[in-house]
């Protein structure tokens, strides 16, 4: 069959259009300035998966400054033109895409990198930051209205990120929906010690510095990533369920701490292990440092960091976390009482475990000291917003939903429950209503009644 002359060029013309479209369509584009995250927004980015970190960083105490080159390995999940990175504060002095150098912009926090060809879909690319500064921590209301992030010490620093402070030393996709593995190489002057993810590889010392280098092989979000330097009293082993374990205190805190921080932290590794399920990380351990201006302690993946140790039950509710934070991560920051409800409520159980009070009475011992009218009530545990996201309710009233969860699911199913979220999103990320769906699917029980009240809705719920 022929064509007339007008269908040949109507043809050609839906051709060249339908062309145009698939060209326009696979154009590379800008990776998006941030993760999506409502309380921050421009933190994390959008176009790539960030897979390993290799941050080598150099600390002048006395002066403060840190000198550093950070190699990202990522993948791009888009045809990318550019990308962005989160650096707070801190100078780059040159980029490189696969060894080649890329041209940069800066917009307050975000680095934009141009490579010099655009990235397929699908490839996995590097990028390498050398950067330096002075760090300077963070402040605010976040966290307990404390100033957090890169502390300087009187030996040294002390490290503790949560939420947005790991983007202040190190390039980074800054959100814990963008999880990575990492090698972190620390020098700093001969006779410090730096600490920490994961197994330490080696250490060694060089002329006047001391060298060291850590390897956390188990993803992990950015905000637990530590470089703690000081002068430190290690001591390493295993817990007796044989865990490595490895424990790093400031000398001048050792004889004014009332808690034997090795052996709470090797006994409630293991008993936890066997309430959450296996332990998800190479080492455990803590650094505890003399930093009182901090005044918290921060779940650190595989070495939880105390400003100096203040109980054993701190100790417990950092470990916690090493499943319900660390390991299973959350979505959003308006999920974090996935994080703290969950290590409240371990402190609960290690009272029972111990013998001391049972969750059901700390439950009641929390509820019954607040009166209806009293603000600790207003927060909606489950969105919290970005400035009340730490609030005691966060913490108290979400253990109370796990208490009034588990009082209505009952003993066998609630410690079903736990083990079996620790295992269907190890290493990964989840929000609330993934937990509600995974509750009532092991109850058997609809429970949409009891999460609206104690999570989604504000005053004092009747009990």
């Amino acid at each position: 069959m022929a064509l007339s002359r007008s269908a040949r060029l109507g043809a050609v013309a839906t051709a060249a259009a339908s062309f145009l479209v698939i060209a326009a369509s696979s154009a590379p584009t800008p990776g998006a300035p941030g993760i999506g995250d409502p309380y921050f927004p421009r933190l994390g980015n959008g176009g790539f998966d960030a897979r390993h970190y290799d941050l080598d960083i150099a600390y002048a105490p006395d002066a403060g400054r840190l000198d550093g080159r950070t190699t990202l390995t990522a993948r791009a999940t888009q045809k990318l033109s550019s990308f962005d990175l989160d650096l707070q504060q801190l100078e780059v002095t040159g980029v490189q895409v696969d060894g080649r150098p890329a041209r940069f912009t800066r917009d307050g926090d975000e680095i934009t990198v141009t490579p010099r060809h655009p990235l397929g879909e699908g490839r996995d690319f590097t990028v390498s930051v050398t950067y330096g500064g002075v760090p300077q921590a963070l402040g605010g209301p976040i966290v307990f209205g404390s100033s957090y992030g890169w502390m300087k010490t009187p030996d040294g620093v002390f490290v503790a990120c949560e939420p947005n402070a790991a983007s202040t030393w190190f390039p980074s996709s800054d959100h814990p929906a963008d999880k990575a593995t990492y090698d972190i190489r620390i020098k700093a002057p001969r006779g410090l010690t730096g600490v920490s993810n994961g197994r330490l590889v080696s250490t060694y010392d060089k002329g006047g510095s001391t060298y060291t280098h850590w390897r956390e092989s188990k993803p992990m979000a950015t905000y637990l990533a530590t470089a703690t330097i000081g002068k430190f009293d290690v001591r390493t082993g295993r817990t007796p369920g044989g865990i490595p374990i490895y424990v790093a205190i400031d000398p001048v805190l050792k004889n004014g701490n009332n808690v034997d921080v090795y052996a709470v932290t090797a006994a409630a590794t293991d008993y936890w292990s066997q309430v959450f399920g296996p332990y998800p990380f190479e080492e455990t351990g803590a650094i505890v440092d003399d930093m009182p201006e901090a005044g918290f302690s921060l779940e650190v993946q595989s070495k939880p960091a105390y400003s100096a140790v203040r109980s054993e039950s701190t100790i417990v509710h950092e470990l916690a976390h090493q499943w319900f934070g660390d390991s299973v991560s959350v979505a959003q920051w308006k999920d974090i009482w996935l994080n703290e409800g969950f290590a409240t409520y371990a402190q609960w159980l290690w009272a029972e475990h111990q013998g001391t009070r049972t969750a059901h009475d700390s439950f009641l011992a929390g509820y019954d000291s607040r009166p209806a009218d009293s603000a600790f009530w207003q927060i909606k545990v489950a969105d919290p917003q970005r400035d009340t996201m730490f609030a005691s309710a966060v913490y108290q009233r979400g253990a109370m939903t796990l208490q009034v969860l588990r009082e209505r699911i009952g003993d066998t199913a609630f410690f079903k429950l736990l083990p079996a979220w620790t295992k269907l999103h190890r290493y990964g990320n989840a929000d609330t209503a993934d937990f509600i769906r995974l509750a009532e699917r092991v109850s058997g029980q609809q429970l949409d009644d009891l999460f609206d009240t104690w999570l989604f809705t504000t005053g004092k719920p009747a009990l």
